[in-house]
């Protein structure tokens, strides 16, 4: 009889160790959900303020229709882009282009001093920020999340329930680069 209480109480340690690694990997992938929705918030009010601008630089960049609508197309492509990969590359596209034109305007005397273009720079550097710490906040948590699945012995448990590697939301080349700043 003493040995059918000791199996019974090592399923039991075994049935609560894997109900307790199950439930907090439920936990760390809805942890990685939830900041990919801070993500996606930041993205939606960037996408909202990106017409205003071409709106209001439209006038008065008459030779510079081809940067806005290259601004209007990585928009739409960033928008219909899914998955952290697919959306990564977008996001890439649509800053390199925004930098575009953020650089044309310079050119722009009267567009410079605009209280309508200096408002939505504003809102629109300040969304940048958002993003890059929702990023952040995504890569730490997507980083807890693959290191507790591959970790033993969690590791078996997370192959069992079928929890995957989830992906970075990494930036591109675009944003890596140094910018350059001549004073002369």
């Amino acid at each position: 009889m003493d040995v059918f209480w000791i199996i019974l109480i090592l399923l039991a340690v075994v049935m609560f160790f894997v109900i307790g690694t199950y439930n907090s990997l439920v936990q760390l992938r809805n942890r990685v959900r939830n900041s990919w929705s801070q993500i996606d918030v930041q993205l939606k009010r960037r996408y909202d303020l990106i017409p205003n601008l071409v709106e209001v630089v439209k006038d008065y960049m008459e030779y510079e229709q081809e940067t806005l609508q290259r601004v209007i197309e990585a928009r739409n492509q960033a928008i219909d882009a899914s998955g952290v990969q697919e959306q990564g590359a977008a996001e890439n596209m649509l800053t390199g282009a925004l930098r575009q034109l953020f650089a044309l305007v310079e050119n722009y005397p009267d567009l410079k001093a605009n209280q309508n273009v200096l408002s939505l720079q504003e809102e629109l550097t300040s969304t940048e920020n958002k993003i890059s710490f929702s990023r952040q906040h995504y890569n730490d948590m997507v980083m807890t999340f693959n290191t507790r699945t591959e970790q033993f012995p969690a590791n078996v448990i997370a192959g069992m329930f079928n929890f995957g590697r989830e992906d970075f939301f990494e930036i591109g080349e675009t944003e890596r680069e140094v910018p350059k700043v001549d004073l002369r």
